[in-house]
Parts: structure tokens; C-alpha cells; sequence
């Protein structure tokens, strides 16, 4: 054998680089290196930049400062799958800081990432992919964006995946995405269910948990609930449910149980599988608060609807939420409360509350917390709402106390419930009575000055259902609750505006009321409500009339009608009509004006103050000189013996105009028919001077007194003694009909109406009295509103039910209701009313029914 020969080693080409092993120790080289062609340059860079952004939030902060996030972008679409697999893992751990989130949105690679969840890809790059799409799917856009280029597909595939970090990460991004509805809608198309509910199976509970609250999310919407339903996912969560070890998941499945016992269907499925019965006991046996808490929360929301309240009720539902009223935790009452609220639209559900959990509602009205007090006082409420035995059970656990002083809270729903519920006790007199006692009215001020429509309104209600009597509004109107109460009808809302309607109208019972809210601007406000008809209500123009029917002259002149229940008092007079919202001058200022073309006022005064009494007292004991000064300012009246031409001629002007008013010979010879001319002769001692004061001086101040009108007083007395003995009305209207049309000119032909001057003899009233304010006795020729008028004041006087109509044209009338004779003579029938027309003009005592051509033509020209 020959010789070896060793093979020389052949020397490395010359253009070859010879590798070089390179150790760096700042993030800058290493960043800089992931420009290098170099795929093993590439993947060692990214696998240092790794570990370097896991250690903390300042590295992914420091390597975003140095410009790495766009490099290892580009290196996540590269062609080498360690190259790509490695940029991943960096960019996905580096996506939980929120400035990297942000670069990231700028950079779009929401697209990039759905990509790398394909099928081929190494489950490493699933993982982490999956991880920056569940931190980008946080934002809103960003969100839009995953949907909007179908990563939802992906992301459910990958629910099955046999990585739990895959897993965990894919369920995370679709729990966030499904916030949306659009999401929702869209992932029962792609049958998410299956895989969800396998998800619940896992050992791992974090993977558990996002599955329950991803359910919990998309069973929001009925469709996905049927999808839960059929795929029998309420097996899966009763199981949960029952088993102990489970407690941190338990939460979150009553969610989606909660979720599904809104629909009626589900409902009787658990139900029927006695899981409804189950989840009851697991509540109330429960340690965990916040599992009570949302077992309530439950209950209250499936309680929205009528077929399961009355599923719940069989169920006896009411212990279970009485039981968590007792329990130490808030929030658990106050779920417990709301669901008892909810529940009381079933009567049945009611009556068992009423009577086993209004005691413990009625304590936690003196909780410390105000919404336990608020929650309790809404449930008070719909108790009492229209159901008397739990309004007695609430008084008889001494509620009223307490709620009062719920009336004071800062939080404005326990104010609004606790009026309203003392407002349900209200309806029942003693306790109205009782509520009253404590104070309720000074109590009530302060919401009725509340900025809250709700408290606002409710407030007014109560004041609508306490202001009945008396003593409440005494109360109220030495609280000063009228002005924030007469503020309320300026409101907006309408709710508002029509409790405070209600509320006034309530209130305008007496004339003390009604004068401090017509004092407030209460008229005026109502006057401009009704005058709109988007604001004006059916309280609005009740409440009106209330007011006005405590301010006569102002109720007849603007709505031309006295009712029957409105009697004509001294100190009325007839203004005249009067647009709406145009204030009529008191009578004190109206006989200070100087005389004007104003048609003349008529004025109804047949009583002499205690002053005048006085005054002419006085004036007859001295005796004093026809002096005008001798008479305080003519303010006595002094006795005349005169006749009435001698009264006028020697009547002084006394000062300020004072009203004058006389009785004459003419009037008292009509007046006095059948008396002999001795009688007529006789001294009239008894006659009162014409001029009656305007001002009376008392000591420390002067009192402005009406002129006293003696003709009237003398037809009161009158029709006293002749007209009020008659038997029977009808006959008593037929002769203060007689009598009115004698004294004010007699009957009148139809045809010579026009030759009737009544005009010219109210004008020479008014000169003669220098005033436009005439005493309707001083009148002798009137015509329909006077004696219409005339004759509503004296039949007030003898209780005649008469109401008075003011039409066009100086036209007036007045109605009576009279009850017409048996037919055939049958003894004991009863018939109704008949309403009927006074002729006072015409054929004066002629009663003409209410729709008849005669009535028709009276009441018109």
C-alpha cells in the first residue's frame, strides 16, 4: 500500500465575512439590529427585546422611545416563521402600555395580527397575537376595526384551540368585542355557543370566568338566549351553580341566569327542572353578599314582566327578598328593596309583602345610608299604591315618623317616595289627621322649593291630598309654602304644572288661602296657563275657578258665570267684562277714580260696618250742623228728616268725592204700595243720608269703608218677610222675579225695548254721585244685567239656588233648577230638575225651560 498523504486545509475564500459573535448590553444596539438582513440576527434581537420588555412597563416604554415598535412590526409579517414568531411575542407583551397601544393604532396592525391567528400558524404566534388584539380591543376603534376586518371568525375558531393561553386570550378579545351590539349579532351567526360553553368545563377558572361574563354580555339580546337555551347551557350553569368548590365563578353565572329569567319561556324551563327553586334557596343560604346582592338584582329584572311576577309569586319569592332585607350588607337591602318594588304590580305579591316585609321596610327607612332609605321608601310606594290594608300595616308599624323626616334627604328619590307614600296614607282620613300632627306641612316646604321636577311634582301632590282642611292649609300658609307652591305653576314640566294646579285648588278652599295666593300671583299665572293650550290642564282652569270663586267680582267679570254655590256677598260689584289675565281694580280704588265714560259699576252692599254703626251713633247723640266741616271729612252719617228732593238740594259735596246715596219719595211710594198718605208723611227718622263715607277715622289709622247701599237693605228685609214664607221654590222664583222687574222699571214690551232709557238713568246716577260705582238700589230703570244681577243677590238672600250668565250685548240671565210637578198625580215620583230660564223683562216671573226657542231668544238679540 502506498503512502498517505495529508490533504492540505484550503484556506477560506476571500469574500466570505467570518462570523462574529457580538454581546451587547444597551437595548439601543439591539434595536438597531433588527435592521439586519440576517434572519438569525433578526430572531436572537427579538428574543433579547422579549425579555427585556418583560420585565417591566418602563422597557416597553424605553424600547418605544427608541423607535424598536416599527422594525418589529414589519419583522411580524416576515417570511421566516422564528423571525415572525419572535417579533410577535415582543409586540404582543409590548401592547398592554397604553403609549404602545397608541403607536400601535397609528401604525394600523390590527389587520396583521388577525392575520397570524391562521390556522398554520405556530400556536406560539396564536398566542401572543390573539394578546395584542385583546389589548387593542380595549379602545373603541380599534374594536371597530377587529370586527370590521373579520377577526371575529379567528377568534372563535381558536376558542378550541389545546393552548389555555390561546384560549384565554381569544374569549378576553371576544368578550371585549361583543360590547357592542353589532359584535353580538354577529357571533350567533358564526354559533359561538358550543365553544363557549365547553369553555366552562376548563381548569382553568380564569378561562371559566371571561366564558360566564362573555355569556353574560351576548344573552343581553333574546335571540342568544334561545342559542343558550337549546344547546342546554342552563345545565351547565346550575351545575356551576351547585357546586361549592365553584364560589368565584358563582357571581357571574347568576348573571347569565338573570339574563335568561327575563324571558317567560326560560323562566318556566327552570321552572319546571326546579332550578328556580334552587336558585332561591343557594340565595338565601349564600355567604357571598355580592351573589344576594345579584340574586335580587335578578329577581327585580325578571319581575319586568307579568308572566314571570306571577311565576315568582307561586314560588314565594317575597320570603327570599324579605330574608335579604335582614341581611347586614347595603347593597343587598337595596336590590332586596328594588325587586320588592318590582314584584308589587302583582296584587298577589303585594298583599303576601304587605303583610310579612313592611315592618323591615319601614325600619330601613331610618338607615344611616339614604339610598337604603330611598330604595325602601320607593317599595313603601307601589305597597300602599291603591291597596288600603297596607296602608294601615305601614301605619301601624309608626311609618309616619320616619318618613317625615325622610323629607329633609339630600338624595332626591327617597324625598319624592317618601311624599308619595304619605301622600297613599293620605287617602284615608285618620291617618291624614295623624300625618298632619307631626308637622307634614312645614315639612313639605322644603321640597316644594326643590329643583327636581320629580320631587317637585310629587311634593304638590301631597299638598293636593293634605291641603283638605283647615288647620293643614294654616299650617302651610304659616310654613310659606304657598309662594314656592304658586312658583310651581310657572314650571315646564307638566307633571309639575299640573300637581301644582291640583295643589291650589285643593288649597283656594277659604278665602284666607285664596286671598295670600292671589296676593302671590296665583291668578294672573293660571289666567296665562289657561290662556295656552299646550299648558293649560284640566286642574289649571278648576284650580281658576276655585280661586275666583273667593274673588266674585273678578270671577264674573272675567267669566261672565256665577254658579249657584256662589252667593253674592256685601262688597261684590259687577265691573263690567274683562279680557283674561287683565286685573280688575279694587272697589276702594275703582270709587277713588274720577267719573269716565266706563260704564257704571254696580255695587251690592246692604250692610253697615261695626265703624258706621258707630259713626251714626255718634252722629245722632250730637246732633251736628249742616257744617261740612263739622263732619269728620263727611264720614258719619247723620239722620235725615228731609225728603229726597230736599236731600238733594241740600246735600253737601263733601270731600274725596264720598258715594251718594238717597232714598226717594218716588222709590219709596213704589216701594210702600197700600200705605196711606199719613204714613207717607210720616218723619223719617229711620232714612239714612244719602252720602255715605268713604273713610272712617279710628284712632292710629283710617279704615276705607264701601258705601252702604239702605235701598237694598229695605228689599232684603222685604222679600224676607213676603217671598221666603211662600211653600214652594217655584213660587218664591215667580215673585222675587215680580219683584225685581217692579223695582227696576217693570215689564217691557219686546217691541218698545228701545225706547226703555236706562241709559240716560244710570248716567244721571253716576253725576249725581259724581262716581262711577252706583248701588243697585239707587237704580230704578234696569235693564237685563241689572235686574239679573238684582235678582241672583236677593235670592241668595232667601236661599234660592240661582246662578247668574252674563251674555252679549248688555244681555244677562239667570237659571234656577226646579222640580216639575208629578205626572197623572202619582204621589211619591221622584223627577229630576228641570233647569229653567227667569224672565225678568218681558213677562217678568215667566220660567222658560233652558233649550227652549223662548229661552233662546231671551238670552240673545
Amino acid at each position: 500500500m502506498g503512502k498517505k498523504v495529508k490533504k492540505e486545509v484550503e484556506p477560506p475564500p476571500k469574500d466570505v465575512f467570518d462570523p462574529l459573535s457580538v454581546e451587547s448590553k444597551k437595548a439601543a444596539t439591539v434595536v438597531l439590529m433588527l435592521s439586519s438582513p440576517e434572519e438569525e440576527v433578526l430572531y436572537k434581537g427579538c428574543e433579547a427585546l422579549y425579555k427585556f420588555a418583560l420585565k417591566g412597563e418602563e422597557n416597553k416604554l424605553t424600547l418605544l422611545e427608541l423607535g424598536a415598535l416599527e422594525p418589529l412590526f414589519k419583522l411580524v409579517i416576515h417570511e421566516d416563521p422564528t423571525v415572525r414568531r419572535n417579533a410577535t411575542m415582543v409586540v404582543g407583551i409590548m401592547a398592554s402600555h397604553n403609549d404602545v397601544k397608541k403607536s400601535l393604532r397609528q401604525l394600523d396592525v390590527t389587520s396583521a395580527f388577525i392575520a397570524r391567528l391562521a390556522p398554520e400558524e405556530d400556536v406560539v404566534i396564536h398566542e401572543f397575537a390573539s394578546l395584542c388584539l385583546v389589548h387593542m380591543s380595549i379602545d373603541y376603534n380599534s374594536k371597530v376595526q377587529i370586527f370590521e376586518q373579520g377577526g371575529l371568525e379567528p377568534l372563535i375558531r381558536l376558542l378550541g384551540s389545546p393552548d389555555p393561553d390561546v384560549k384565554k386570550n381569544c374569549v378576553e378579545c371576544i368578550y371585549n368585542l361583543v360590547q357592542d351590539f353589532q359584535s353580538r349579532a354577529a357571533i350567533r351567526e358564526l354559533n359561538v355557543m358550543p365553544p363557549l360553553l365547553e369553555l366552562l368545563k376548563s381548569d382553568y377558572p380564569v378561562i371559566q370566568l371571561l366564558a360566564l361574563k362573555t355569556l353574560g354580555a351576548i344573552t343581553i339580546d333574546k335571540e342568544t338566549r334561545m342559542m343558550l337555551r337549546e344547546n342546554q347551557g342552563l345545565d351547565h350553569l346550575f351545575k356551576i351553580l351547585e357546586t361549592k368548590e365553584f364560589n368565584d365563578l358563582h357571581v357571574e353565572a347568576l348573571g347569565v341566569v338573570a339574563n335568561c329569567l327575563e324571558d317567560v319561556d326560560t323562566m318556566q324551563l327552570i321552572q319546571e327542572t326546579g332550578g328556580l327553586r334552587k336558585l332561591l334557596a343557594f340565595t338565601e343560604v349564600s355567604t357571598l353578599t355580592e351573589f344576594q346582592k345579584n340574586a335580587a338584582k335578578a329577581i327585580a329584572k325578571a319581575a319586568a314582566d307579568p308572566e314571570n311576577r306571577k311565576i315568582l309569586n307561586e314560588q314565594e319569592v317575597e320570603k327570599c327578598l324579605i330574608t335579604l332585607l335582614g341581611t347586614d350588607n347595603e347593597g343587598t337591602k337595596i336590590a332586596a328593596s328594588q325587586a320588592i318594588s318590582a314584584m308589587c304590580e302583582n296584587l298577589a305579591s303585594k298583599q303576601t309583602t304587605g303583610a310579612l316585609g313592611i315592618p323591615q321596610l319601614v325600619q330601613l327607612l331610618s338607615s344611616e345610608n339614604e339610598e337604603v332609605k330611598e330604595a325602601a321608601a320607593t317599595a313603601l310606594v307601589n305597597l300602599t299604591t291603591a291597596h288600603p290594608a297596607n296602608v294601615s300595616a305601614v301605619a301601624e308599624a309608626e311609618a309616619i315618623e320616619p318618613l317625615i323626616s325622610v323629607l329633609s334627604c339630600k338624595r332626591d328619590g327617597a324625598v319624592a317616595s317618601a311624599a308619595s307614600v304619605l301622600t297613599n296614607l293620605a287617602m284615608q282620613e285618620p291617618l291624614r289627621l295623624t300625618i298632619q300632627s307631626h308637622g307634614f306641612m312645614t315639612a313639605i316646604v322644603e321640597p316644594l322649593n326643590s329643583t327636581n321636577s320629580i320631587v317637585q311634582s310629587r311634593a304638590a301632590l301631597a299638598v293636593a291630598a293634605m291641603g283638605c282642611d283647615t288647620d293643614g292649609r294654616t299650617e302651610l300658609r304659616n310654613s310659606g309654602g304657598f309662594e314656592p307652591l304658586v312658583k310651581l305653576l310657572h314650571s315646564k314640566n307638566d307633571e309639575v304644572r299640573r300637581n301644582a294646579c291640583w295643589a291650589v285648588m285643593v288649597c283656594a278652599n277659604d278665602e284666607l288661602t285664596a286671598a295670600e295666593m292671589t296676593r302671590l300671583g296665583a291668578l294672573d299665572i293660571l289666567d296665562e296657563i289657561n290662556l295656552s293650550i299646550g299648558r293649560k290642564n284640566n286642574f289649571s282652569e278648576a284650580a281658576l275657578e276655585k280661586i275666583l270663586d273667593h274673588n266674585l267680582p273678578q270671577k264674573y267679570s272675567q267669566m261672565g258665570f256665577l254658579a249657584s254655590t256662589n252667593i253674592i256677598l256685601d262688597g261684590f260689584y259687577d265691573y263690567g267684562q274683562v279680557k283674561p289675565g287683565e286685573k280688575l281694580l279694587s272697589l276702594e280704588e275703582l270709587c277713588g277714580q274720577e267719573l269716565n265714560d266706563h260704564r257704571a259699576i254696580i255695587l251690592i252692599n246692604a250692610k253697615l260696618s261695626e265703624l258706621e254703626h258707630q259713626a251714626i251713633s255718634i252722629s245722632i247723640e250730637e246732633k251736628p250742623q249742616e257744617n261740612p266741616a263739622s263732619r269728620i271729612g263727611a264720614s258719619a252719617t247723620s239722620v235725615r228728616k228731609t225728603s229726597r228732593n230736599n236731600s238733594l238740594d241740600e246735600k253737601p259735596e263733601s270731600p274725596g268725592r264720598s258715594s251718594s246715596i238717597s232714598k226717594g219719595s218716588s222709590r219709596e211710594k213704589g216701594s210702600r204700595k197700600g200705605k196711606g198718605k199719613k204714613e207717607e208723611e210720616k218723619p223719617k227718622d229711620e232714612e239714612l243720608e244719602a252720602s255715605i263715607p268713604k273713610v272712617v277715622e279710628t284712632p292710629g289709622k283710617a279704615l276705607w269703608i264701601p258705601p252702604f247701599d239702605p235701598i237694598l237693605f229695605d228689599y232684603i228685609t222685604e222679600i224676607s218677610r213676603t217671598i221666603l214664607p211662600l211653600p214652594t221654590s217655584k213660587e218664591q222664583v215667580v215673585a222675587l222675579a215680580q219683584f225685581v222687574a217692579d223695582r227696576l222699571g217693570g215689564p217691557i214690551e219686546r217691541n218698545n225695548l228701545h225706547e226703555f232709557s236706562w241709559e240716560l238713568h244710570i248716567s244721571e246716577i253716576e253725576y249725581e254721585l259724581k262716581c262711577n260705582v252706583v248701588p243697585i238700589g239707587k237704580i230704578e230703570k234696569g235693564t237685563f244685567y241689572h235686574r239679573a244681577l238684582l235678582f241672583k243677590v236677593l235670592a241668595d238672600r232667601i236661599a234660592i239656588n240661582c246662578s247668574l250668565y252674563r251674555g252679549e250685548y248688555n244681555r244677562a240671565w239667570n237659571e234656577v233648577k226646579l222640580v216639575d210637578d208629578s205626572p197623572l198625580g202619582i204621589p211619591g215620583l221622584l223627577l229630576p230638575p228641570q233647569v229653567y230660564i227667569v224672565d225678568l223683562m218681558y213677562q217678568p216671573g215667566c220660567l222658560m225651560k233652558e233649550e227652549s226657542p223662548e229661552a233662546d231668544c231671551y238670552r240673545r238679540i
